[in-house]
């Protein structure tokens, strides 16, 4: 089976920065997109930045010009940078990828079990 694992979530002050990570493992052929999502309690799962296999990025807007996600393809490994974290920023993220594990098979998407990040105010 396929697997996702984010690494490097926890508390940081206002105006810090994190890095997290995410490893996929497992039946993989190929990984197209990887992406972060978060989610805040009582809100809806968003999506924060996403990457594809040609290097190509996309951010919500707010995070844009703090955050930056970026991936080793020989790791299957995706990172999200963040920079100048706010309040707001609080949440559990996960990590998210498009996989085909065979040739064969139709692209599948792929959830981490998530990464709790708080900025403490």
């Amino acid at each position: 089976q396929v697997q996702l694992v984010e690494s490097g979530g926890g508390l940081v002050q206002v105006g810090g920065s994190l890095r997290l990570s995410c490893a996929a493992s497992g039946s993989i052929f190929s990984i197209n997109a990887m992406n972060w999502f978060r989610q805040a309690p009582g809100q809806q799962r968003e999506l924060v930045a996403g990457i594809i296999s040609s290097g190509s990025t996309n951010y919500t807007d707010s995070v844009k010009g703090r955050f930056t996600i970026s991936r080793d393809n020989a790791k299957n490994t995706v990172y999200l940078q963040m920079n100048s974290l706010k309040p707001e920023d609080t949440g559990v993220y996960y990590c998210n990828a498009k996989i085909k594990t065979t040739v064969w098979l139709p692209w599948g998407y792929y959830w981490g079990q998530g990464t709790q990040v708080t900025v403490s105010s």
